[in-house]
């Protein structure tokens, strides 16, 4: 009788595994890619500091991106999705009543001033966006548009355009504020500007 002898690389399983691998690598890339974006701007993540702190070689950015802008555009993607189900969670998290200052307060919050890697990418890297590839500013207004509609869900005449554009005006204030209290050397304004800010809308939704 005669065997067969199979490459253990064409084994469905082992393919599995491989692709499963693969995946792996990609996520923890772009887990890292969303991280430096934030942290030192579009400008100053490059490809080969990106590998390196995924614990991956050089070569082997190829095997799963096409360009840079492919990989900052899904940086992007997962930066802008990780701020906007953050938000909805402390949203969900509060009462009804007071879920959306339940949002404004942990987004105009003192950790998030200094969590910049890890916190609202449009409040790190607003001042760059325009100047990105369509692919990275495409991602970017995906998850802007999802910041403001998470926002007027929490107001109390929710599904009316005048919540949508009051959620629009209070989305770009708690941004602008955020981007001028980190911008400032000076701690005290940092903190004014962040208090001035949730002082103005603290009866919004009551």
């Amino acid at each position: 009788m005669m065997t067969v002898m199979r490459n253990k690389s064409t084994h469905p399983g082992a393919k599995r595994a491989a692709q499963s691998r693969k995946e792996a690598t990609h996520e923890r890339i772009v887990e890292v890619a969303a991280r430096a974006i934030r942290r030192s701007g579009y400008a100053g993540t490059g490809v080969a500091d990106i590998m390196k702190e995924a614990g991956l070689t050089h070569g082997g950015f190829y095997a799963h991106f096409t360009s840079r802008e492919t990989l900052l555009a899904e940086a992007a993607d997962r930066a802008g999705a990780e701020a906007v189900s953050l938000s909805a969670d402390i949203a969900a998290a509060a009462a009804p009543e007071q879920s959306l200052q339940a949002v404004m307060q942990a987004y105009l919050s003192q950790q998030h001033l200094e969590d910049v890697e890890n916190g609202c990418p449009v409040a790190a890297l607003g001042s760059e966006m325009h100047r990105q590839a369509p692919e990275v500013r495409h991602a970017a207004t995906r998850h802007i548009k999802a910041m403001i509609d998470m926002v007027a869900r929490q107001l109390p005449d929710w599904g009316t355009p005048d919540a949508h554009q009051q959620a629009m005006f209070m989305v770009s204030s708690m941004v602008g504020t955020m981007m001028m209290a980190r911008a400032v050397d000076d701690p005290r304004l940092s903190e004014a500007l962040r208090v001035a800010a949730l002082k103005h809308f603290s009866e919004v939704g009551k």
